[in-house]
């Protein structure tokens, strides 16, 4: 998928919610019915380190989507995606339901358990073991979707600029240059 946004109009930009990549993209994938836009492609996720994923899933920015195979082995090439945290529920807007989970997990490069950690991170979105829509379950003749097999996944490089100090303190301009000229004095001080 080398053109990312092959499928959407010019203008159009791909930002969805979490309700909307549950509900809209990937409980029809699941159901096998029909997605418009058919912009997220199949990916087997876990064999490409998250760099790589440009030109394989669709791009928007700095975000990357993809439907997958779920599964536990979590491992690249060169390192490894760990979860981070407990898994959220997602929630419609109109009626306050649950119809899917979210699970956050941060890329480590090397073997587990003592990767190096980076700023890669994923949000994979599954739908509830028991969800199924009332239309494939009045159909008779299909047999009940497993919706336990696909993910749908949302990867992004977090920005450096995120971390803070932890002190909440932040320098102005002019702070700086005072503290630049108490550097200069000291350094041009005769001993």
């Amino acid at each position: 998928m080398a053109d990312n946004n092959v499928n959407l109009p010019p203008g159009f930009h791909f930002y969805p919610t979490d309700e909307e990549l549950v509900v809209h993209f990937l409980q029809r994938k699941a159901n096998l019915l029909p997605c418009h836009p058919d912009v997220i492609p199949d990916l087997e996720l876990y064999p490409y380190d998250p760099w790589e994923l440009h030109g394989r899933a669709l791009a928007e920015g700095k975000q990357w989507y993809y439907y997958s195979r779920r599964t536990q082995n979590r491992v690249t090439g060169n390192g490894y995606w760990m979860p981070m945290g407990m898994e959220e529920p997602v929630i419609t807007s109109s009626s306050n339901k649950r119809v899917g989970m979210k699970k956050y997990y941060v890329f480590h490069v090397g073997e587990a358990p003592d990767g190096n950690i980076t700023n890669w991170i994923m949000q994979e979105y599954r739908l509830l073991d028991s969800a199924s829509s009332s239309r494939s379950s009045r159909r008779r003749s299909q047999p009940k979707p497993d919706h336990s097999k696909w993910v749908i996944c949302r990867v992004y490089e977090r920005d450096n600029d995120d971390d803070d100090d932890g002190d909440g303190t932040e320098l102005s301009c002019l702070d700086e240059v005072f503290l630049s000229l108490d550097d200069l004095e000291e350094i041009s001080l005769p001993n």
